[in-house]
């Protein structure tokens, strides 16, 4: 069931309510889930896989209190922020049907029959949740501001993926709550850790690519920190990258584009959920960022990846052949 603005205000008006996030929640999720917790009260934050570094940071810098377990059957309602599927929340694996969820992640089909709010055209989970404050009437102050702005500055990979309506969204929470852009900027900046370092090196190293006409593909296996290892990848010159991790039966891939391979026609977040599909695993997001986990063996999920981009890249250059002719 797909939800309204106010249908989802009315769903969290009143009781307790526990604000689920996805496994190693990022500040877009931490700061969509605080952002609701202010607006609406008597919120309990759940992390069921735990949170990132940056999350971790963030929630000591406001002492923001976040649970990896408790017993979400004790609450009036369940609110599930930034997660594309319930698979995202494990180890947790029943969500209850009155649950609401809200994101910005293209829909995947694992929440039909749930009251849904979903805008896939916002850069950040944080911009669909300022829109359900706003419905509610709470005014933005400092702290959610900050969780706001934080959520949009990181997830548009600090304005790299933006788009006009989020520069806007921006500047509107920056000006209610009374914030600099060096604050909202330093909030979510975190000193590169030597294991991160070395991470980015070992994954260039064990990287591969393959090209179609001026577009690369590249594919690594990172270990950990496979974020980091997708900008490193970009930075050495891919356009497409993905980098995966592997623990025993378990694998996760996280992938990235530039903003040019998006306009000519890619979209992760398509990739990911059509080879989710077909090897049975979790797979979506957006057009320039997304990944997949499972159970499976991550080098060949790699191929299966390096393998659907070379085809997207193959159909981009047929596209393009006509206006290189006629030049």
């Amino acid at each position: 069931m797909e939800g309204s603005y106010a249908e989802t205000v009315k769903a969290l008006e009143s009781g307790r309510k526990v604000i689920l996030v996805h496994g190693n929640a990022d500040m877009d999720a931490i700061g969509s889930a605080y952002a609701l917790s202010r607006a609406f009260g008597d919120c309990t934050i759940m992390a069921p896989g735990g949170i990132d570094r940056v999350s971790r940071m963030v929630t000591e810098k406001m002492d923001i209190p976040v649970t990896e377990g408790c017993d979400i059957s004790s609450f009036d309602r369940v609110v599930v922020v930034d997660t594309s599927s319930p698979e995202q929340l494990a180890p947790l694996t029943d969500v209850p049907k009155d649950a609401v969820i809200i994101d910005h992640h293209m829909p995947t089909g694992k929440w039909d029959g749930y009251m849904f709010l979903c805008d896939r055209t916002k850069t950040a989970c944080t911009q669909v949740v300022l829109r359900v404050i706003r419905e509610k009437g709470v005014p933005i102050d400092r702290d959610i501001g900050l969780a706001l702005a934080g959520g949009m500055v990181t997830d548009s990979g600090h304005f790299q993926f933006s788009n006009p309506e989020m520069l806007r969204d921006f500047a509107d929470v920056m000006d209610e709550a009374g914030l600099d852009m060096d604050e909202a900027f330093n909030f979510t900046r975190m000193d590169m850790s030597m294991s991160e370092r070395i991470a980015m090196m070992k994954c260039v190293e064990r990287s591969r690519f393959d090209r179609v006409g001026d577009m690369i593909v590249a594919v690594s296996y990172g270990g950990s920190f496979e974020a980091s290892g997708c900008r490193a990848l970009l930075q050495a010159g891919a356009d497409v990258v993905f980098v995966a991790s592997q623990r025993d039966d378990a694998f996760r891939i996280s992938a990235r584009a530039t903003q040019d391979m998006i306009r000519r026609g890619i979209s992760l977040g398509n990739i990911f959920k059509q080879i989710g599909q077909e090897v049975t695993a979790d797979g979506g997001g957006h057009d320039g960022a997304a990944g997949i986990s499972g159970i499976g063996d991550c080098e060949a999920i790699l191929h299966i990846c390096m393998q659907r981009t070379m085809e997207e890249f193959r159909a981009i250059k047929r596209r393009d052949m006509p206006a290189e002719t006629g030049e």
